[in-house]
């Protein structure tokens, strides 16, 4: 493990405000990577208004993912992009050596910036948040998503986190509203039902699933449209939020995207 290179001060500064994106990983018939195609997708995103991509986060399918996939994975969004808006690259792991590893190998790659979810069945993911950006000279986000890794990050420790901010994918505006006391810059909600409200009580930004579908629609729900914060979750809209399945399948017949998953 190579040094820290970065003084904990450095890693306070958010790397994006507004809408961004977890990217859906796109993969042919045959269930291979088809990097090129998610990065088209990710330029078109790009083009439609987002502030940030991430690739290899949950609804990219990460855990499905091999270590030399993701890093072909990262490399083709961020040709795709250009350096238009930051890429960040999700690298949370079950263990603090994994996770430091694929930091690592990320940064090293070229990523902006570092998504990585607290590793399943600690109770203080302070020590693998503080090896991690000690690791890596790019900003790091904690990320809080117990259904996909329990028990997710206690509120109480949020305001001592040696990170840049953090993801909170729970949709739980009383909890959100604690986070933002305690970590008042870099703080993004993944729930695309709280998008008015994270806005208004002060959130950095969003990192929400629906917008590989409705960049628009999110971007005016962030910006205070009540009708559309609505439809987001109760209109035309609400197939994408049935999971990764159903969003994919809605960009496929929007698109003509591939709507094959490794999941299950």
């Amino acid at each position: 493990m190579r040094a820290a290179s970065v003084q904990p001060m450095q890693h306070r500064h958010a790397p994006y405000r507004g809408i961004g994106v977890p990217l859906v990983t796109l993969f042919d018939d045959h269930g291979a990577l088809d990097a090129g195609a998610t990065g088209r997708h990710a330029a078109r995103l790009v083009d439609d208004g987002v502030e940030a991509v991430v690739v290899a986060g949950s609804t990219g399918e990460a855990a499905s993912l091999e270590p030399d996939e993701r890093l072909d994975l990262l490399v083709a969004v961020r040709e795709a992009v250009a350096g238009r808006v930051p890429v960040i690259a999700g690298t949370g792991a079950a263990s603090m050596r994994q996770a430091v590893a694929l930091s690592q190998q990320a940064a090293d790659a070229g990523a902006d910036a570092l998504l990585v979810l607290s590793p399943p069945w600690v109770d203080d993911p302070r020590p693998y948040y503080d090896a991690v950006t000690g690791a890596v000279g790019v900003p790091v986000l904690a990320y809080h998503y117990p259904t996909a890794s329990a028990p997710g990050i206690p509120v109480d420790v949020v305001g001592d986190l040696p990170v840049a901010g953090m993801k909170d994918s729970t949709g739980d505006p009383s909890r959100l509203a604690i986070e933002l006391d305690a970590m008042p810059e870099g703080l993004y909600t993944g729930s695309a039902a709280v998008l008015l409200q994270a806005k208004a009580m002060g959130a950095s930004g969003a990192i929400v699933a629906l917008a590989n579908l409705d960049v628009a629609g999110c971007q005016r729900a962030w910006d205070g449209d009540g009708a559309c914060q609505r439809e987001l979750v109760n209109g035309h809209r609400s197939a994408a939020l049935s999971g990764v399945r159903g969003l994919k399948r809605a960009l496929a017949a929007r698109y003509g995207t591939s709507p094959t998953t490794r999941l299950g």
